[in-house]
């Protein structure tokens, strides 16, 4: 004996073909009007909403544990980074610093101040004596004595 679902695939077999045909004419006026009325930006999303599934589907569902696992990482270095921070003082944007951190900057600018301070040269040492040559004239005069 057939279960209704043979009989009712027997009886609308015939009408198969013309469904088909229905539905291929349906699709050819749906892509033809797609490709016509789409803008750039409209088809570029619509493309990349396309590629995405794929990529979806290989990349990111196989791999979920892994996924997930960087996430939370991610998600670890961000709370640390955020508590790690110096405590805003009243004034907004102003960090609230330790006495021994001003102590230690004040220190550090104190020597940048020596480093680049303007060291010219003593004055004893602006003009070079040059030595001037002897005159050879007693070079002469003890020669001919």
């Amino acid at each position: 004996m057939k279960t209704p679902r043979e009989l009712l695939f027997t009886k609308h077999r015939a009408a198969e073909p013309h469904l088909d045909t229905i539905r291929q004419a349906v699709m050819d006026e749906l892509r033809h009007h797609d490709a016509k009325s789409q803008t750039w930006p409209t088809y570029f999303v619509s493309w990349l909403l396309r590629c995405s599934t794929p990529l979806w589907r290989e990349l990111i569902l196989p791999s979920r544990r892994i996924w997930t696992g960087l996430a939370a990482v991610w998600l670890l270095l961000l709370i640390i980074n955020v508590s790690q921070r110096d405590p805003v003082s009243g004034a907004p944007g102003q960090p609230v610093r330790s006495p021994g951190v001003m102590a230690s900057w004040q220190v550090q600018q104190r020597w940048m101040d020596e480093l680049l301070a303007d060291r010219s040269t003593p004055p004893e040492a602006d003009h070079p004596r040059i030595a001037l040559p002897r005159p050879r004239t007693e070079k002469q005069e003890l020669m001919a004595a």
